[in-house]
């Protein structure tokens, strides 16, 4: 990444505000910096020849210089550190924009344990960029030159040493910065490939365990460990060593100006007000730019995430189709028939037609070419052996899944939108949180505790108590319960928001054949409410009791 990536600066407005104000604090602290070495040069000469007529002006305006001084640094602190936390919520947010807009197809090329390193503790460390690095790359822009013309003002050869010897530091920075780069770039490998790995691990876990393999990848996970510590020792190694080089660099540059300016006062061809005023300038002068290249390292982690954040919000979806918008006349059926026995459909209800819908990824065919149509007040199975994209199909209609084809409503002509959706899937995916909680996931405020009893006796589970609370990963409740969770938590956003469309995935292979009858009414009676119902199923029951059954062919 550059010093300031172009990048930064268009994804994220922030950023573009923090410069602005970097740029005001940077000029005032120069003034600053000047007025201190001013007064403290005018209270030492005036000490040194025994004049202090004018000793008191010198001390008030050294503390007001100082007290200034302090107090722009301390603003640029918090500038900085409330612009770092804009900057990442707003990266953050592109990011999964990006991920949601894009679909699966485009999340399947980058891992996703890596983005998931890389909008957490990733993105964190831009923390360092900005309460150290960037604010140093400001001063430096601004600092350096005005002081350099304050010096020459008082004694052009001091300005001239420095001008000349300033180079030094940029050298021994690029070249320092070429290993720590390097080895900074096998550091965030290594991290992200730990990350991978460990998410790969957990989620195999019970296959694993299944087959014995589990201490196998105890012993990787403990080997890409090892790595990723051996990588983070040598970036360590080269941040010293390089701190140490610029030190150097800057010390000697200072003594230069120095033995010069003492040369000068012993001969007295140079006043002892210029001398000093210049000698204490000339540290100031070195160090915004020195302490850019030692904060580099503080800020490394945070730079190689952002550059990984820029990639990925560059590249391109991908040559996969978008889901299309256009019209069909596809056409359904009423009463419980396949499609191709399927009659013309009632003229006064909505329809979602799906029109020739595949998927293909990755060059392999997940879901082949399919048509039908849900009307509203209708339930719609999808049954087929399992891997023949009912699932894809699913994720296809949610916009989830880039596909070629149209799915959208008949009366509109439009792709449903994210709002008329409501969705359950495979795994209930529970959280922490009382039953209640977990049903109304993602309504704001408080739980309405009437349409979660609603909704979980429309879901066969009217004896759970809402207020019952869960572990992590719903831990308190039996499979078929949690299921049951799982689709009242799709009708609760059906009562909520109006929805108009629900999609179901295997509701009920987890539950006993009462307990079924029990789902599937609560979906026909969702059904006659107004809402397009389509419902994944292997189950019989499900199947019969539908009003359209789409089959859909095995894949090889």
């Amino acid at each position: 990444m550059k010093p300031l990536d172009p990048r930064l600066l268009r994804y994220a407005s922030a950023a573009r505000v923090f410069l602005g104000l970097g740029a005001v604090l940077g000029l005032a602290q120069t003034v600053a910096i000047v007025g201190v070495a001013w007064f403290t040069t005018t209270a030492v000469v005036q000490v040194v020849e025994g004049s202090t007529s004018g000793l008191s002006t010198a001390l008030l305006g050294l503390g007001v210089s100082v007290a200034a001084r302090s107090l722009v640094a301390w603003a640029l602190e918090v500038t900085a550190a409330r612009a770092a936390a804009q900057v990442k919520s707003q990266l953050r947010g592109r990011v999964v924009r990006a991920v949601a807009d894009r679909g699966r197809a485009w999340v399947d090329r980058h891992s996703s344990a890596r983005v998931a390193t890389l909008v957490g503790p990733g993105l964190d460390a831009l923390d360092e960029y900005f309460a150290r690095y960037l604010p140093q790359l400001v001063l430096t822009a601004f600092a350096t030159p005005l002081l350099i013309v304050v010096m020459a003002l008082h004694d052009w050869l001091s300005a001239l040493i420095v001008v000349l010897t300033l180079p030094l530091i940029p050298v021994f920075m690029v070249l320092v910065g070429w290993t720590t780069r390097a080895a900074q770039n096998r550091q965030w490998d290594r991290l992200t490939h730990l990350a991978s790995s460990f998410a790969d691990a957990v989620g195999g876990a019970s296959t694993l365990k299944a087959f014995g393999r589990e201490r196998r990848q105890v012993e990787r996970i403990g080997r890409l460990t090892d790595d990723y510590r051996v990588e983070t020792v040598k970036v360590l190694r080269v941040s010293f060593l390089s701190g140490f080089v610029l030190e150097l660099a800057a010390s000697l540059s200072v003594a230069l100006v120095a033995v010069s300016i003492g040369i000068r006062l012993v001969e007295g061809s140079m006043g002892l007000t210029a001398g000093l005023f210049v000698l204490l300038l000339t540290p100031e002068a070195y160090l915004p730019l020195r302490q850019v290249g030692a904060n580099y390292h503080a800020a490394a982690d945070g730079v190689a995430a952002a550059e990984d954040v820029f990639e990925l919000l560059d590249d391109e979806p991908g040559d996969v189709a978008p889901r299309a918008t256009g019209s069909t006349g596809s056409t359904g059926s009423t009463g419980s028939t396949t499609v191709a026995d399927r009659a013309e459909p009632r003229v006064e209800a909505d329809a979602l037609v799906v029109d020739r819908v595949s998927v293909s990824r990755g060059g392999a065919v997940r879901l082949a070419e399919t048509s039908f149509v849900a009307e509203t007040g209708r339930v719609t199975a999808v049954v087929g052996p399992s891997g023949a994209g009912k699932s894809t199909l699913l994720d296809a209609v949610l916009g989830l899944e880039p596909c070629e084809g149209r799915v959208v409503w008949r009366s509109s002509g439009r792709a449903p939108a994210r709002h008329e959706i409501a969705w359950s899937g495979q795994s209930p995916m529970l959280s922490s949180g009382t039953v209640a909680e977990n049903v109304a996931l993602g309504d704001a405020g408080e739980p309405d505790t009437e349409a979660v009893v609603r909704a979980l006796d429309l879901a066969g589970a009217a004896g759970l108590d809402p207020a019952l609370v869960l572990g992590a990963g719903g831990q308190g409740v039996s499979g078929g319960q949690a299921q049951r969770v799982s689709v009242a938590r799709a009708l609760y956003r059906l009562d909520r928001v109006g929805a108009r469309l629900l999609l179901v995935d295997e509701p009920s292979s987890a539950l006993d054949r009462v307990t079924e009858a029990r789902v599937v009414e609560g979906l026909r009676r969702i059904a006659a409410s107004g809402v397009a119902v389509v419902v994944v199923t292997h189950r019989r029951a499900v199947s019969d009791a539908a009003d359209v059954v789409v089959p859909i062919g095995g894949l090889s």
